[in-house]
């Protein structure tokens, strides 16, 4: 079985600076969950955010379903995931200017994250923020796994 990672270690991974996979129903059943990759911010203890399009199917969906997940991981050895899923605790509209400028330099360096929200200013009218308050969490990290195998003789 692969271990699962413990409270601290799961929220630091959670809030490093991963791209997220939002998933979301779709309440009336006449398709699979929205699963999209999208920039998120997250401090231990605190609430999961993501923005999006007023506009977006995305944020149709998550307004109707009023919940979401995100699932994030390492894409090297030894892989590592954090999963989150929970109510959706506030929706911000219009989008907050300081949050999406924390968003950008999460994700950009200095220089592109000033080019960036100079080049999209228009998502601070179209743009609106989803929080969410993570009630479940799932999470694995194969390191641990994987030295079970490697034995003596080093990795197979």
């Amino acid at each position: 079985m692969v271990p699962a990672m413990q409270g601290d270690e799961r929220e630091r991974f959670l809030a490093d600076t991963h791209v997220g996979v939002l998933g979301v129903t779709d309440p009336r059943g006449v398709r699979a969950p929205l699963l999209v990759p999208v920039w998120y911010r997250y401090e231990p203890g605190k609430e999961v955010v993501v923005q999006t399009g007023r506009a977006s199917l995305k944020a149709r969906l998550l307004k109707e379903a009023g919940r979401f997940s995100l699932c994030v991981q390492d894409e090297t050895a030894p892989y590592r995931y954090v999963s989150v899923e929970g109510p959706v605790t506030s929706v911000a509209d219009p989008m907050d200017a300081a949050e999406r400028e924390a968003m950008a330099h999460r994700y950009l360096g200095a220089a592109e994250a000033r080019d960036y929200l100079a080049g999209t200013r228009d998502q601070l009218i179209d743009d609106i923020t989803f929080r969410m308050r993570p009630e479940r969490w799932r999470s694995a990290d194969f390191a641990a796994f994987a030295a079970e195998f490697a034995g003596a003789d080093g990795p197979r």
